[in-house]
């Protein structure tokens, strides 16, 4: 079964090579020609470095440049197919998302800054090299979707293809946890919020008197350290990237104005509008949070410390203290934890720790978790909210499978993703063999006795 069968957008191969891992210069030149586009030889070794730095270059070095041709192939033809069938993104759609790429890159960094350093480049020169790769990308993904979109398993597909698997090949599966909590978010107090708003509008006063600059300001005071190193600049961004409150106000700003203090779920701003263009605009921000006062953590973990000792005493059950005490939203199914990637409940040792390099939810549970027994309470721990907001919670596990070979009768939904996934390989497989030969495509050479998956029928 191949490995790929559907376009996968790493972000990371559409970036600059980092500064410490910078390799000499090829001699560049014409790979191959897929109706109006072309590939690079530079493409095929830049992704190939790439691949090496993350580890996934399993194979020989003319194996994975084999495979790396083919991915690009197979983009190729699909941006072909796009422009055959008139198919367009909006700007607005792609600095949307082109905002949420570099999110989780700056998340995977740990800072913009550490972002920028790795890569040698201001944030937005890393968005302008990579605006055209995320608007490729999202044209791909409506071509794939329209192939996709009749492509479905049955149950009794399902089956055939578990039966089909030789049981000596089935794989093991690891450990799993469902993961219930009880999440106490201690409220900021008036005071503190007044306090920050009154901070915010002395800034503003000596922007606006012309004390300093709002640039100057933003590097100086702003606690979002992702733009204040820009002095506050986000960039260009359509509607939908920002929280409501945020959106509202920038949108009906004027060129330069700067607005009233603005309160959204990340605390306190002031916004500056640098430009709009079309649908989009390019705003400065200085953000100011109001903390969570230490008595009233203190007051949570306390709290919280005496809800698990009632539980571990029997005095009440898990769900009912989630249900009297917790103020997060999992309260209303149980305080089950969910599975930001899959959207069920069970996790896995590997899926916290992927996860919490998106989620701050799931910083250190991996840890903790790793060190509870089943109908164990956790004594309470500091956590970090999604809002990046400080709060205590409570968790347990709440079932937890062994490690076992894969059965239909504990995995069904994971083996319904793998009959889906063959599936989709062979109408990705059907439509190129239909598609390759209808469009022009051309290959040098020196790669035409390259070891390929897909029938290309080159010119």
């Amino acid at each position: 079964m191949k490995k790929n069968w559907i376009i996968i957008a790493l972000l990371f191969l559409a970036l600059p090579m980092t500064a410490q891992n910078r390799q000499p210069q090829v001699i560049d030149k014409v790979v191959a020609v897929v109706g109006k586009n072309i590939i690079l030889q530079s493409d095929i070794e830049n992704q190939y470095i790439q691949y090496r730095l993350q580890g996934m270059a399993d194979g020989t070095g003319k194996e994975v440049r084999s495979h790396i041709l083919e991915e690009l192939l197979l983009q190729k033809l699909m941006l072909n197919q796009a422009e055959m069938d008139s198919i367009t993104v909006t700007d607005e759609q792609v600095d949307k998302e082109l905002n949420r790429r570099i999110q989780i890159l700056v998340s995977r960094f740990g800072s913009q800054e550490k972002m920028e350093a790795q890569f040698g480049k201001t944030m937005s020169e890393i968005k302008e090299e990579v605006r055209q790769a995320s608007k490729d990308n999202m044209l791909q993904e409506q071509v794939q979707a329209k192939i996709m979109e009749n492509v479905k398993v049955t149950p009794q597909e399902v089956k055939d293809f578990y039966n089909n698997i030789p049981k000596d090949s089935l794989p093991n599966i690891s450990p799993s946890y469902e993961i219930v909590q009880i999440v106490k978010r201690p409220p900021v107090s008036i005071d503190e919020k007044l306090q920050v708003k009154d901070r915010l509008y002395q800034i503003r006063k000596r922007i606006l008197e012309g004390e300093s600059s709002f640039s100057t300001m933003a590097v100086l005071y702003s606690e979002d350290r992702g733009s204040a190193s820009q002095g506050g600049e986000l960039g260009f961004a359509g509607r939908g990237v920002y929280v409501p409150e945020f959106e509202n106000v920038a949108f009906n700003l004027r060129d330069g104005e700067i607005s009233d203090v603005v309160e959204s779920e990340h605390g306190f701003h002031i916004i500056q509008l640098i430009e709009r263009r079309g649908e989009t605009v390019n705003c400065r921000h200085i953000l100011l949070k109001a903390k969570v006062p230490v008595e009233a953590l203190e007051k949570a973990q306390n709290q919280l410390d005496s809800v698990a000792q009632l539980i571990r005493n029997g005095d009440m059950t898990f769900e009912e203290a989630c249900k009297k005490y917790s103020d997060d939203d999992s309260k209303s199914n149980g305080g089950y934890l969910s599975n930001a990637a899959t959207g069920g409940n069970w996790l896995s040792m590997q899926d916290l720790k992927e996860l919490e390099d998106y989620y701050a939810e799931y910083k250190n549970l991996a840890f903790v978790i790793s060190r509870l027994e089943v109908g164990e309470v956790s004594d309470a721990l500091p956590m970090t909210t999604n809002e990046n907001n400080d709060a205590f919670r409570l968790v347990m596990v709440k079932r937890k499978t062994e490690a076992h070979q894969a059965n239909l009768k504990e995995d069904y939904s994971l083996i319904q993703s793998w009959a889906l996934g063959q599936k989709r390989q062979q109408a990705i497989e059907k439509w190129v063999a239909n598609k390759a030969g209808k469009a022009f495509i051309r290959l040098d050479e020196a790669y035409k006795n390259n070891d390929f998956y897909y029938d290309w029928k080159f010119q």
